[in-house]
């Protein structure tokens, strides 16, 4: 059991995945399997607080990328980036105040569906959402 737990540690560490090095916008001409055409733009880690009883009682984070409809969309996102930034971490924020606690784990599909809406509004060309980490943690 361990030589096959060591295997698959030493496997995951040297075999080089898709996109490992971080989700970048492409020129693509979108939709396509395989991760062709993907048009991502990446979000570094947002983190806001968590307020229980006029306190912070610790922080929930997150990162995120974003699919666009096409590379002009992603173009589009990646330079309103800032403004994009603001309405998640506004909309992290409210989802913060209302549902997340640093003892329990964070409900990451409404956290993503109330992400997806707030960016969605935001810019139309972002086709969804995808949540790649999340986590709380109480202070």
């Amino acid at each position: 059991m361990r030589k096959s737990l060591a295997a698959l540690a030493l496997t995951t560490a040297l075999v080089p995945f898709p996109g490992s090095g971080g989700a970048h916008a492409s020129g693509g001409g979108g939709g396509g399997g395989g991760g062709a055409g993907l048009n991502l733009v990446p979000m570094t880690q947002v983190v806001v607080p968590i307020i229980e009883a006029d306190r912070v009682s610790g922080n929930m984070r997150f990162t995120l990328v974003l699919e666009t409809h096409d590379a002009a969309a992603a173009a589009a996102a990646t330079a309103t980036l800032p403004a994009l930034r603001e309405t998640t971490v506004a909309a992290a924020l409210e989802f913060a105040r209302l549902n997340a606690s640093g003892l329990r784990a964070v409900d990451a599909e409404r956290l993503d569906h109330d992400l997806s809406a707030a960016i969605k509004a935001a810019d139309p060309g972002v086709s969804r959402v995808l949540l790649v980490e999340v986590a709380a943690s109480y202070n």
